[in-house]
């Protein structure tokens, strides 16, 4: 009887995607692809088909892998579903020229993406490009959105640091010489130390994700496409009133983990949500921007004990 009342729970857990053996969480992600209308989405999907749903959305210069070691912590109980964004990672996009690389162009998708596989009600954990991404989102349909996870995701001028200053520059003239300083930003370089490694313990953080980031941005058109996203980034900003004001009337359950030595995002950006939130939940890490290279597991701690208490 107890033999076979272990092989029914192996089985459901199976069925869900994951396995719990001796305490550890043994998952499968899919990888899978989404056509949504002349863009072929690639995305990771793991955990129950009915639980509570977690659409994870990546930042620059990074793509679904930035998730890769949060998603097998939580997908025991939650849904996660993290796509790659037009021009980053594995989604095939058209060029430049045939598609418009702008902000307003990413969250349409990934609106079209979630109606595609059928998503209703979902949490966001955003990040980076991922939040203006996400805001417009749940800006247009704040129905579906059962709760916000920002991590390192501004929707607030608190926060910027002086590092934004040819990008800003850009912004004011957007001639070629500003383009051409902005080129700064997706050099091996920069991905490598500033992005990944400022602030960060380096005994701790892996290569896998600059590197891949790196061999991203060295595809053929990879840096125009992102020089386009770094010009309309501008629009985000423009957005932010309205994106606090979708905050301030809708309330949705929040949570910030922020890594604290962001060196582009510092943490009034991530203090600024409790204006408009003032039951927001802000946690300071002691790491830099991808705080997820180093504490995917506080920060999957957080997350289920946040998404457990507001969403299930």
């Amino acid at each position: 009887m107890a033999r076979n009342r272990s092989r029914a729970s192996v089985a459901r857990s199976l069925a869900d995607g994951s396995l719990i053996m001796r305490g550890i969480i043994m998952t499968t992600v899919h990888f899978r692809t989404q056509q949504v209308g002349d863009v072929e989405m690639f995305y990771r999907e793991a955990g129950p088909a009915d639980g509570p749903v977690l659409l994870l959305l990546h930042g620059f210069p990074s793509a679904s892998h930035m998730f890769r070691d949060l998603i097998p912590l939580l997908a025991d109980r939650y849904r996660l579903i993290a796509p790659d964004l037009p021009g980053f990672g594995q989604t095939k996009a058209p060029p430049r020229g045939a598609f418009a690389y702008s902000f307003d162009s990413l969250a349409h998708v990934v609106e079209g993406f979630v109606d595609a596989i059928g998503l209703d009600r979902f949490a966001l954990y955003i990040f980076d490009y991922g939040a203006p991404t996400g805001l417009r989102l749940a800006m247009k349909n704040p129905e579906r959105i059962t709760a916000i996870i920002s991590q390192n995701g501004n929707a607030y001028e608190d926060g910027f640091s002086d590092a934004w200053e040819p990008w800003q520059a850009y912004w004011r003239d957007p001639s070629p010489e500003n383009r051409e300083a902005c080129r700064a930003s997706l050099a091996p370089e920069t991905i490598r130390n500033w992005q990944y490694g400022t602030g960060t313990d380096p005994d701790l953080l892996s290569p896998d994700g600059y590197e891949l980031d790196i061999a991203y941005m060295a595809r053929p058109g990879a840096e125009d496409i992102q020089l386009d996203l770094i010009l309309d980034y501008r629009s985000n900003v423009a957005l932010y009133p309205a994106f606090q004001a979708y905050l301030r009337e809708r309330r949705p359950p929040f949570l910030a983990p922020w890594g604290r030595n962001d060196p582009a995002f510092l943490p009034a950006g991530a203090l600024a949500y409790i204006r408009d939130l003032p039951n927001a939940e802000v946690h300071l890490l002691d790491t830099g921007h991808f705080a997820l290279e180093t504490h995917h597991r506080e920060i999957a701690a957080l997350v289920r004990t946040f998404m457990g208490r507001h969403v299930g």
